[in-house]
């Protein structure tokens, strides 16, 4: 039997925050994106984008006028379908124009259906085939090491992806170099592709698993900004092991018929009315 309870007690540790309107206005331009290119993840966006909020905006070493200098933090969205989150926050930060996000998925737009890291401004990595990302976090986090940079690594996953084995490979690395300047992220929103993850691959107990190969984990409420920004500020938690956060979210988190409603983990011809409500619950357009 899947483990729902351990999950919903999971969950229940954490209590649900009020969105400001900085987290409401990033999610309209997600909305944006999918109104323009007409379809998208907005439910695996949604419960991201507040933890790419606070690395953007508080943690994160980077500069928009010069997007590849060498000393740069990384960041890398391995759960690459949930895009429009880091589209989102990229543009609000300058990397491009947001007039962008309308042409989500056109041909003569930048921003396809997965990160693209040789077209998109701030994109590290070419993402969506889900597990890659920490492996080539592990890889940017060595490599750093090597070269003698104190630059951070923080790659973003989402909790249906790690039943990929290439995460646990990666893990086992991470854990045996001690890799202190890496910090891979779960966004567990307790959903996945078409169930929640109880039912597709119980993932409990996942602070334990993390530990058992060698991080050092913390647990967050990752809608609750604040609390995102003082556990990352704390980074690295234990001198010589990786870190792990383990972010818990609501799938969809914003939109009270989207909340952890499968049916919005990728939306396409999202009729006029439906796009209104959207942008009235999240405080118009």
């Amino acid at each position: 039997m899947p483990n729902a309870q351990a999950v919903a007690e999971a969950q229940a540790a954490f209590n649900r925050t009020e969105l400001d309107e900085r987290s409401l206005y990033l999610r309209r331009l997600i909305v944006d994106g999918l109104d323009g290119g007409g379809r998208g993840h907005l439910g695996s966006a949604f419960s991201a984008i507040d933890v790419m909020r606070v690395l953007y905006d508080d943690i994160l070493h980077v500069d928009p006028n010069n997007p590849d200098m060498p000393d740069r933090d990384r960041c890398i969205l391995s759960k690459g379908h949930g895009c429009l989150a880091h589209y989102a926050i990229l543009a609000d930060k300058g990397f491009f124009d947001t007039a962008e996000l309308r042409k989500f998925c056109h041909f003569d737009g930048i921003l396809g259906g997965h990160p693209d890291a040789g077209k998109v401004p701030g994109v590290e990595a070419s993402t969506g085939a889900l597990g890659h990302g920490p492996s080539i976090a592990v890889g940017m986090a060595l490599g750093a090491r090597l070269q003698g940079r104190d630059n951070r690594v923080f790659v973003v996953t989402g909790d249906g992806e790690i039943n990929e084995g290439s995460v646990w490979e990666a893990a086992m690395s991470a854990g045996k170099h001690g890799l202190d300047n890496l910090v891979v992220i779960v966004d567990y929103n307790k959903h996945q592709s078409y169930a929640s993850t109880a039912i597709v691959q119980d993932l409990e107990p996942l602070a334990d698993k993390w530990r058992a190969f060698g991080f050092a984990v913390q647990e967050v409420d990752g809608h609750d900004v604040d609390a995102v920004r003082a556990v990352l500020q704390g980074v690295p938690f234990e001198k010589g092991k990786p870190n792990a956060v383990i972010s818990h979210t609501v799938k969809g988190r914003g939109i009270s018929f989207a909340e952890n409603n499968m049916e919005w983990h990728h939306k396409s011809r999202v009729p006029a009315e439906q796009l209104e409500e959207i942008y009235r619950e999240l405080g118009g357009r």
